[in-house]
This record gives C-alpha cells, structure tokens and sequence, in this order.
C-alpha cells in the first residue's frame, strides 16, 4: 500500500493493490465467493494479503445482501452528491466473526457488517484487519445470488494462485480525506455513549423503513426529525420527548432497503436527549447469523469528523502513556472488557476508557452498540495523521505554547494573537467559553480550542510540567 500526499493536511492518495479481482465463480456443489485483500494488518505484523476464512456460508443470499449495502455506502456520498465517492469496504477478523466496515464519502454515514459464527459454517477465523475488493462485476454477480445456492467464501488469496503471480495485478488509487479517517474515531466514542431505544419485530422493522422518505436533493436541507417507541414500532414526532430517537436525514438509511426482507427484527440506539438539537443515531437490522449497521451523523450535511469527542483523550499525556499500555493488551479481541484491561494494565477503568478513546483515533478499536463492546481492529491507512491534523487540537497546543492561557481558580483567560480575550469557566469539570464557536454550539460539537487550551494548561500545571507537546514535538 502506496500513500502520497494530493493536498497537505487534508488527503492523500491512497493505492489499494490486490493480487486479482474479487469474484463469485460457478464451481462443482455450489458457488465460491473469492474476497481479495490488500495489505493489513496481523498478530504476525503488516502482511501484504492475509487470508482470514475459508468456508461456507450459512445464509449466502443474506450475507450478499450485507456486503453490498456496505459497499453501497462506501460508494456514497448523502450530501454533496456531485462529488465522487469510492472506497472498498475495510474486513476485520476477530476469531469468532468477520466485520466488514465502510464509511461514506461524505463522512456522516458509518455501516459495519457483522458476519457472526452462526453466520459462518467451517473454517476458523483469523485475526487481521485490511481492505477487500467489492467491483462492480462483483457487485452484479451478488445481487443475483438464489436463496438455496450454497455458496464458499474465501477472505484472502488462494495460496496457489499466489504462488503463480508476480506481484499485485490490480491497484486501485482513491482519495483519502482526513476528515474521513478522524469520523472513524469520532463514530465510536459517540456510539459508546449510545443505549438501545426500542426494537421493532420483522413486520414492524420493514412497514417503518420502507415508509421513510427516499433521497432528493432537497432532503439533505430538512431539518432534523424523532420518532418515539409506541407500541411495537415508532411512529414520528415533532420535538425530542423523553425516550424519543433522533433520525436525521432519514434516506441515509437508504442502505438498509439492501437486507429488509431477510431482516428478523430492527434495533435503534441514541443518547439521552437533552435539549432540541439534532443527535446522531444508530439503526441495526438483526439478520439470521448478522447484523448490519448505519450509524448516522446529526445531520445530513455534517460529518462525523468535526464532532469533536476525541479531543479531551488526544489532549492528554497521560492518556497516550496509557494508550501505549492498552494497545499491548489488545489480542484483536471482538469484545473488549474494559475491567479486564483494567485489571491486567492496573489502571482504572475511566483512563481505560480514555485510552480506548485515543487508540480509536488511529482506527486500533471500535465500538459495537449491540454487544456494548469495544472491539479491536487497525486500520489499514496512516491513521496516526489523525490526531496531528485535528485543527482544534492543534490550535490549542499553541495557544498554551505561546503562554496565551492565564488561569485563575475556575476562570481562564485564553488571550489569542489577535488581541482577542476569551474567558473558560469550569462549572464542575463541564467547560465554557465565551467564544463564538461555543455560542454557535454548546459544547455539541465538543470543546474550543480555547477551553481545550486552559484544560491542557491545567493539567500541566497539576502535574508541574512547564513543556507542552506542539505537532508531535516538545516547545
């Protein structure tokens, strides 16, 4: 895998190579499913293509159904339609599961499929994480697959036919925006904070997915909508009423019209409401051996990345020493228990969770609403250009460099470049500014990067450090 810089700070170009094509071939009792994988991540180390599963599929037309809805949203872009959009899913093997990943171009749509051990029939499954190749052919050929056609699925090369080629034969060159990777990490801490809402029955999962709006290109300027348990189902309503669920741009759920018909029941996840403003959301369709996710941002026309709830864990040291720590316990687990790192590591299990949080930044965990879980996985990209490139963070490190930031029991003064004074209160730990970014948001998009500025300086200051880290350097 290949990465040169387009546009400094914001993308590169990411080259995707892979030994041949994935394809579905016709073969004696059944079908094979041949997912080619580019280079990854293993417990062995970086492998150019590791082969994950050989075997069957317990429910082959399902799993097809799965894969191209991933693959649906990878390709999409639910705002800003006129721009391109193209990436092949992420496959993670986790020992008892495969979870196909994808994230929308537009970076405010995150699908994950989990391909469970009832969902898999022989075979063992390995550990790893990498890119897998979903064509266009490939595509086509899914989408006609028969409910009784066995089918064989191989993730990774067939080793003879590795053997026989001399280096990959097909490469595919797309960009990669930061802000695409930072919505990896800003997806799940928001979903750690998620609780399950309601859950529909079959019947009652497809009457209300299909009756949702489909996509126009008006849809992505309406304003945010609830829905309420009622019954068995959910039905609308105008403002966000105790145990009411936030749907913003409801057609970004487009996806799930992929699986609805092998769909045994829907599971909606939200936070607690507080307020009006809109809320990110989380829709997971229950398939026989699967289950397949879209976690949507809180609106259409915002992305995960700028949200902003990785900044408290990036913008201390003692959450990147415990990272360090954490990440040595991590065995591509599919479910991560916080007290078990707790105990093994002896650290509790709040700097656990901020630990978590920032190897999450680099892609190195995820977050499974339905198990409540943390899992472990690597991105295959240069996922530590996240936190470098977070803006607000960065600002914030140089603002406490320069000696902007005077503190004064629960005020701080942030004095920018400018001349421009900004006062952060601390009302028992909960910060505030006088800025216009925290008029305009409220701390919904996480903190400033004048209150981020104090709560470094702050810390720095307990702890009697008088050197803060400025671009991964010490100033």
């Amino acid at each position: 895998m290949v990465a040169s810089t387009v546009f400094p700070m914001t993308r590169s170009l990411q080259a995707v190579a892979y030994t041949r094509p994935s394809a579905l071939e016709s073969a004696p009792g059944g079908r094979r499913l041949g997912l080619e994988t580019s280079r990854g991540a293993t417990p062995r180390g970086v492998e150019d293509h590791p082969r994950f599963f050989t075997g069957f599929l317990t429910s082959p037309q399902v799993a097809s159904a799965g894969l191209l809805a991933v693959a649906d949203v990878a390709g999409a872009r639910y705002y800003q339609r006129q721009l391109r959009a193209s990436l092949d899913p992420v496959v993670t093997g986790n020992g008892d599961r495969l979870r196909f990943e994808s994230f929308s171009g537009c970076g405010g749509v995150y699908a994950r499929l989990d391909v469970l051990d009832a969902g898999l029939d022989g075979g063992e499954v390995g550990h790893g994480t990498t890119n897998v190749d979903v064509n266009n052919p490939l595509r086509e050929a899914l989408s006609r697959i028969g409910s009784d056609d066995p089918l064989h699925l191989r993730v990774g090369p067939d080793e003879l036919a590795v053997t026989t080629l001399d280096g990959p034969v097909v490469e595919k060159k797309v960009p990669l925006p930061d802000r695409w990777l930072r919505g990896f990490a800003e997806a799940q801490v928001i979903a750690a904070g998620f609780d399950l809402r309601a859950e529909l029955p079959a019947p009652e999962a497809v009457r209300f997915l299909r009756s949702l709006p489909r996509s126009t290109a008006r849809s992505a300027s309406r304003g945010a909508r609830w829905v309420v348990p009622a019954g068995r189902g959910l039905r609308p309503t105008t403002r966000p009423v105790p145990g009411a669920v936030c749907l913003p741009g409801p057609e970004r759920l487009i996806a799930l019209q992929r699986v609805l018909r092998h769909a045994t029941a829907l599971r909606v996840y939200g936070p607690s409401l507080a307020g009006d403003a809109a809320a990110a959301s989380a829709w997971e369709v229950v398939l026989p051996g699967m289950r397949l996710t879209l976690t949507l941002s809180p609106e259409a026309s915002r992305g995960f990345s700028g949200e902003g709830g990785v900044l408290d864990a990036l913008a201390t040291d003692e959450a990147a020493e415990d990272a360090e720590l954490i990440a040595v316990l991590l065995a591509w687990e599919p479910r991560i228990d916080v007290g078990d790192l707790s105990a093994a590591s002896g650290l509790p299990a709040e700097r656990v969770r901020a630990a978590l949080v920032r190897l999450g930044t680099s892609g190195r965990v995820g977050y499974d609403t339905a198990e409540a879980a943390y899992f472990h996985r690597e991105l295959p990209y240069d996922a530590e250009r996240v936190e470098r490139h977070n803006p607000r963070l960065r600002a914030a490190r140089a603002l406490v460099a320069e000696g902007a930031v005077a503190l004064d029991g629960a005020l701080g003064t942030v004095t920018a470049q400018d001349g421009h004074v900004h006062r952060v209160r601390d009302d028992a730990g909960v910060l505030s500014c006088s800025c216009l970014w925290w008029a305009k948001y409220r701390g919904g998009r996480g903190p400033c990067k004048h209150a981020l500025a104090v709560r470094m300086a702050r810390r720095a200051a307990v702890g009697g450090r008088t050197e803060i880290l400025v671009d991964g350097g010490v100033r």
